[in-house]
């Protein structure tokens, strides 16, 4: 797993962090340190760090057979065989299943492609909804897929948002639109912010639980 070491004049002590995903490590050590000191470090919690990321999929690889959610529930992917045909998530008996046509190799970006209309087809009518009731323009949306952050705010009213979220529960994608959409009036993270991010989204810490427990998962799927 990829380790960057940062020094900082300003850091008294070594901080380890896990990246979005699961995928990497950051430390950042105190400016002039020892690499011995960062060796001991590391050996000294390794037990933390393998508790940490036995909550991350050992194959994070999408396949036939394989599982991918969908507003939060688990869809079958199923690979068609055919080179045309749309992406589609249906019922099949009484199982969720996500049909996916096109040749194997390209099975993880046409999810992904997938993933993206969808996401943008809930976050735009859940963001103008929320906007709509606090009367605050919204001058543009997008969907990218940024690990550092679920979702942006412009002093603009430009919103941006993290289409993996989709892979939530529908509360939690409620959340992240009326998140952002709070910040069209407090750009900030202050009292008022918060307050008016509960009145637009009454479940909102539940969603906020949800994305601190299951949100690195949803980063550490890898669809290229």
């Amino acid at each position: 797993m990829p380790l960057t070491i940062k020094q900082h004049d300003r850091a008294t002590r070594i901080t380890l962090r896990i990246e979005p995903g699961g995928r990497a490590l950051k430390m950042t050590v105190p400016k002039g340190l020892a690499q011995r000191e960062v060796n001991a470090f590391l050996d000294r919690h390794q037990g933390w760090l393998l508790t940490k990321l036995a909550k991350f999929s050992v194959d994070n690889t999408l396949h036939d057979g394989g599982e991918i959610l969908l507003r939060g529930i688990k869809h079958r992917i199923e690979h068609t065989g055919s080179l045309r045909g749309l992406t589609e998530a249906v019922m099949v008996g009484d199982r969720h299943v996500l049909k996916v046509s096109g040749l194997p190799e390209h099975l993880g970006r046409r999810i992904a492609t997938f993933l993206k209309k969808e996401a943008r087809s809930d976050l735009e009518r859940l963001a103008h909804f929320h906007a709509r009731s606090i009367k605050a323009p919204i001058k543009s949306i997008s969907m990218k897929d940024t690990r550092s952050r679920w979702g942006s705010c412009s002093s603009e009213g430009n919103l941006s948002f993290s289409w993996r979220v989709v892979m939530a529960p529908p509360p939690v994608i409620d959340y992240l639109a009326a998140h952002e959409v709070a910040h069209l009036k407090e750009m900030n993270h202050g009292p008022h912010f918060w307050a008016l991010c509960e009145k637009l989204c009454p479940h909102m810490e539940d969603a906020k639980s949800w994305l601190k427990r299951y949100g690195s998962q949803l980063h550490a799927i890898d669809f290229d």
